[in-house]
């Protein structure tokens, strides 16, 4: 089937990965990141990626709910499929169950390398709070922005090395005051996303249809 998927950049390494262990061979279009924390804006750019495609059957989104921001989304003449995952981090955990069981097992705060590297993410705006406040204004801060978080989980999905990128982290750990573990990540559902079968795990659209709020929360 003709098909076109649009990604986020924060998972570039993953989906990179992914579509080359399934010999996928569809063209990827990546939206840059850092639109995750204006969903509105992210809505945006994603429709106008989708007005842009044509000449094909359908369009695979690589990423999540988004805050949101997937709603109100149209198709045009192709159908939408997406999984049904609240963010990336659901994606590279595979699934929303082992997300769910990993964050009772201790309240964890998840990172990645491209959340680190693409992201305006918490290490960012710690380190922009020092600059601006200094450190013991900041510490005070984010130990009540924090305080319902005890672990900084690092997904380790095979995507890259993790020597140089745990280092960081260790620093980013310690100066946020929470325990540093690595968590095993998995391209188990990121590899059904642009291979199928896409089944109850995803949402399809189809052609002219808008998303709306009961596609992603009713199980067909």
């Amino acid at each position: 089937m003709n098909s076109v998927i649009i990604a986020c950049s924060t998972i570039a390494d993953e989906l990179n990965l992914a579509i080359k262990e399934t010999g996928c061979n569809f063209p990827v279009l990546w939206i840059e990141s850092g639109l995750h924390i204006n969903p509105e804006k992210l809505k945006v750019r994603l429709q106008q990626e989708l007005d842009h495609v044509d000449n094909v059957e359908q369009v695979i989104l690589g990423f999540g709910y988004c805050g949101n921001s997937l709603f109100g989304l149209k198709a045009k003449n192709f159908r939408i499929i997406f999984p049904r995952a609240d963010d990336c981090i659901t994606l590279m955990l595979g699934s929303t169950e082992n997300r769910k069981k990993i964050s009772s097992e201790m309240s964890t705060y998840f990172l990645t390398k491209g959340w680190l590297v693409y992201e305006r993410n918490i290490w960012a705006e710690y380190l922009d709070t020092v600059n601006r406040m200094g450190k013991e204004k900041a510490d005070r801060i984010y130990s009540i922005l924090l305080r319902h978080y005890k672990r900084l989980g690092i997904v380790d999905t095979g995507a890259y090395d993790l020597e140089e990128f745990i280092k960081q982290t260790e620093i980013i750990a310690g100066e946020l005051k929470l325990k540093h573990e690595v968590i095993p990540g998995t391209l188990t559902f990121l590899k059904k996303t642009v291979t199928g079968p896409w089944d109850d795990d995803f949402v399809i659209i189809n052609p002219g249809d808008e998303i709306k709020l009961e596609h992603i929360y009713s199980v067909k």
